[in-house]
């Protein structure tokens, strides 16, 4: 229930409510108390290390809309908390980005994975490293990108971790050599943040090996720094808590430093014959092929494999009929090139759009009842003959 109009507020009460991107399912509302927000100020000042934020002396550019909780919580209110500029664009746009990069003086600039691949895609200019910026922060950006991105423009990629219901409570971040640049890395816990790595048989899995990240913080209150609950689902709250550890549904590996890698979302990884096959890594290849502007990838029943990989591609250009099997075939040739021989796509369907949410991220539930009625129709090539060692 609300609190009175007269009520005194302290850290406790409510300050925002904030709604998942409803990529795997219905979006669930998130409510965040006024500790939330004051954690993720406090975390992101203190963090130190390569995101070292100098008290007056750091301006923050962000593409990130102020409605979602890395600019609402993290840049907003590390700023405020610094006394430092937070500089708003209304998006992403790439043709413009540096000249917005340099007009603001910028000396921290936050990122999404996509943004680097885009910046990457210009021509090289000698004013490539004509900026101030120290730091980026963010996440997502494609294993092959990294080392090339900060080579070519002069600093870091810090990538992080977090959930709109993780908050500040367990946030990682890369900002500590070493960064393991170019494996999916997003740093080591700080002694704040206690995790598990956790099989399908619920037992604790292995360095190398993936499971499904728990998280929660160290002390009395493991939900110190998280939200507070899902809105009206008591159920779906109780149930992402279960056991004092908070589920996050992402598949990570750690390595014997103790760093994190990040595999995928738990729900999209692909089992076939018994190897796991990250749906986003899958993707990242496929995104680079030209005949490709957008693509997903998920997986259909296989009765000798279980599962095997499909591709739904929105192509560059419109393909026909007669050319749809080779343009299938080149994309897959492409893929094992670069991909274990089972990571490749056994079926290729060209179709005219993804099912995507208002932020453009793929709708995972709603992919997987597309994939399921694609093969055998016109569109949806079989491409598993190809699948071959190499």
């Amino acid at each position: 229930p609300r609190p009175p109009v007269d009520a005194a507020l302290d850290r406790d009460s409510e300050c925002a409510l904030l709604y998942t991107s409803g990529t795997t399912g219905r979006p669930k509302g998130c409510v965040l108390p006024n500790r939330y927000f004051l954690g993720a100020g406090e975390w992101y000042a203190g963090i130190g290390g390569l995101a070292a934020l100098r008290e007056g002396g750091e301006r923050m550019l962000t593409p990130l809309p102020v409605n979602h909780m890395n600019a609402m919580a993290f840049s907003t209110l590390a700023m405020v908390l610094t006394g430092g500029c937070l500089i708003l664009l209304d998006r992403f746009h790439p043709r413009s980005w540096w000249e917005s990069v340099r007009e603001s003086r910028a000396t921290v600039v936050h990122y999404l994975g996509v943004m680097p691949a885009m910046l990457l895609a210009a021509e090289p200019s000698q004013a490539d490293r004509d900026h101030h910026v120290r730091f980026g922060f963010g996440a997502g950006v494609d294993r092959r990108h990294h080392a090339a991105f900060e080579e070519r423009f002069g600093f870091p990629l810090l990538e992080a971790w977090a959930m709109t219901e993780t908050g500040p409570g367990a946030a990682v971040i890369a900002n500590h050599e070493p960064r393991h640049v170019g494996t999916s890395c997003f740093g080591r816990p700080e002694p704040a943040v206690e995790v598990r790595l956790v099989g399908d048989d619920g037992g604790d899995v292995p360095d190398g090996e993936p499971g499904e990240l728990w998280v929660r913080a160290a002390g009395d209150d493991p939900a110190h720094g998280f939200f507070r609950e899902y809105l009206k689902n008591p159920e779906a709250t109780a149930e992402v808590w279960a056991g004092g550890w908070f589920h996050t549904g992402d598949v990570v590996r750690r390595s014997a430093d103790g760093s994190l890698h990040f595999v995928d979302r738990k729900k999209n990884v692909i089992r076939r014959s018994g190897e796991n096959i990250s749906a986003v890594e899958v993707e990242s290849v496929l995104q680079q092929h030209p005949l490709v502007h957008q693509v997903a990838v998920g997986a259909v029943a296989d009765e000798i494999r279980g599962d095997e990989v499909i591709a739904c591609v929105v192509p560059a250009e419109t393909v026909s009929a007669e050319r749809r099997e080779a343009h299938a075939a080149s994309i897959v040739d492409y893929c094992l090139e670069q991909l274990a021989y089972y990571k490749a796509p056994g079926y290729v369907a060209f179709v005219e759009a993804l099912p995507l949410t208002p932020t453009q991220k793929v709708q995972r539930g709603e992919l997987r009842a597309l994939v399921r009625e694609l093969p055998g129709q016109a569109c949806c090539v079989d491409t598993r003959g190809l699948k071959k060692r190499r």
